[in-house]
């Protein structure tokens, strides 16, 4: 129900109800169509964006099609609710709709929750085609498969469902779906014709769209196929989209430094101070740096499995993560994360990433951090003595540096609830005095097991 000045009416007067339901099967939200001619009013209306109900991250039908999306590991994508009812009634039942809204990366995820194969079903004309492409390089982003099916023109889903037996809508989309590549090859060679510029612009695009799989395999495949139906050099097309990996890098790099630069000036003062925690967090980037991708064996390494023992990066990330622990130090903070976005996309980590890095910061700290101040000259002394490198020492080093880093981190804490505690005994407030004193011991018996780590040697698991 709407209210407009003291009338109340029903906002979805004269339309056909769609329900549209949560992930869970809850009605969240409703679309409605119009079922009489008027040129004024908008063929569909949704409810309006509520706590419960956001447009851009539902999926129409996702409910009833996510058990033959899991089955077929394979999703189909319409744009309206009549394309999903129609398919469904043809048989086909693992098919959603963005509903009626531009396909968003919500959206997309909520898909990949079931698949990783997407096939857009979009009308012939120009508005669907210009809808397929705008989806294409979203979803590729994601790491996921897509391709791209288009109607006669004139036609969409629920026309030619009703025109055609399910087999015959079955076997259409079989032979007629095309892969990302080729369709958007002949989409473009077509409006290129034998202009030679026209053609730079399609190969502009399609390393556009193929420099924005995180996967390095599946893009190799792909600029192979587009290598050899654009008869350009893989070492071309390999240059341009390097150069386009690095230009998105140096923007993301500089949008993140505006916000946390931002984020610096709109947060007050708090009263410890970010240097408590450089030295401690300045070993721990040290050691990723320079022994991320070493093997951290335990101590009595004999008849050790090397696939037993976690990588280096691996153990600082699953301990750091664990308790839930950021850098405090803002270089320390952007070159950890920069570290995971590198794994979380498949790249191999390599130092000069990081001394040559696009933030001149990161290069200068990184540099510093990964030079040898003291060199062995040999391995044995003069006298026949052993003399231990730190890659030696890993087992201990590591460990001990984030052991080091938590236990600073507890007394900090500890250091703040003594100052609230004395702040609740002037104010007389019992009850936040007693929370205190509860929330202290817990920390001081965490402090005292860190302690006894750090006076002991620290042997892993």
């Amino acid at each position: 129900i709407v209210k407009e000045k003291d009338r109340y009416y029903d906002r979805f007067n004269g339309r056909v109800i769609f329900p549209i339901h949560s992930i869970s099967g809850q009605v969240i939200g409703f679309g409605g169509r119009i079922l009489k001619t008027d040129a004024k009013a908008a063929k569909y209306l949704n409810s309006p964006e509520s706590e419960i109900y956001h447009k851009s991250k539902v999926l129409y039908g996702l409910y009833f099609a996510k058990k033959k999306i899991i089955q077929q590991d394979k999703c189909y994508l319409v744009e309206g609710y009549t394309d999903v009812i129609s398919l469904y009634q043809s048989g086909i039942e693992n098919v959603v709709a963005s509903s009626g809204t531009s396909l968003t990366v919500e959206q997309i995820r909520l898909i990949k929750r079931f698949t990783k194969n997407i096939t857009i079903l979009y009308d012939g004309d120009e508005a669907g085609i210009k809808a397929s492409l705008r989806g294409i390089d979203l979803i590729l982003e994601e790491g996921m498969n897509v391709k791209i099916l288009l109607f006669p023109e004139g036609e969409d889903p629920d026309s030619f469902s009703k025109q055609h037996s399910s087999a015959e809508f079955l076997e259409y989309i079989i032979n007629n779906e095309q892969d990302f590549i080729n369709f958007k090859t002949r989409l473009l060679l077509t409006s290129a014709s034998s202009d030679p510029i026209k053609k730079a612009g399609v190969i502009t695009d399609l390393v556009k769209t193929i420099s924005v799989i995180p996967d390095h395999i599946t893009r190799t495949i792909y600029i192979k196929e587009c290598s050899k139906q654009l008869e350009i050099e893989e070492q071309i097309l390999y240059t341009e989209i390097s150069k386009r990996k690095r230009k998105k890098a140096d923007q993301n790099y500089k949008k993140k430094n505006e916000l946390l630069r931002k984020k610096q000036e709109t947060t007050p003062n708090k009263p410890s101070n970010t240097k408590d925690f450089e030295i401690e967090e300045r070993e721990i980037i040290r050691l990723l740096l320079k022994y991320g991708n070493q093997i951290l064996f335990p101590e009595d390494n004999n008849n050790v499995d090397p696939d037993d023992c976690p990588l280096v990066y691996e153990y600082i990330i699953a301990e750091l993560e664990a308790d839930n622990i950021e850098f405090k130090t803002p270089v320390f903070r952007l070159i950890y994360n920069n570290y995971k976005e590198k794994l979380s996309e498949g790249n191999s980590i390599a130092i000069k990433q990081f001394i040559n890095h696009p933030n001149p910061e990161i290069g200068k700290i990184s540099a510093d951090l990964l030079s040898n101040k003291y060199i062995l000259s040999k391995f044995f002394t003069d006298k026949g003595s052993r003399v231990e490198t730190e890659e030696m020492k890993l087992n201990l080093l590591v460990p001990k540096a984030i052991v080091e880093y938590k236990h600073r981190i507890i007394n900090t804490h500890l250091d703040n609830i003594k100052n609230e505690i004395k702040e609740a005994q002037r104010t007389q407030n019992n009850d936040e005095l007693i929370n205190l004193q509860q929330k202290y011991h817990q920390l001081y018996q965490i402090n005292i097991a860190l302690a006894q780590k750090l006076g002991g040697r620290i042997i892993l698991d």
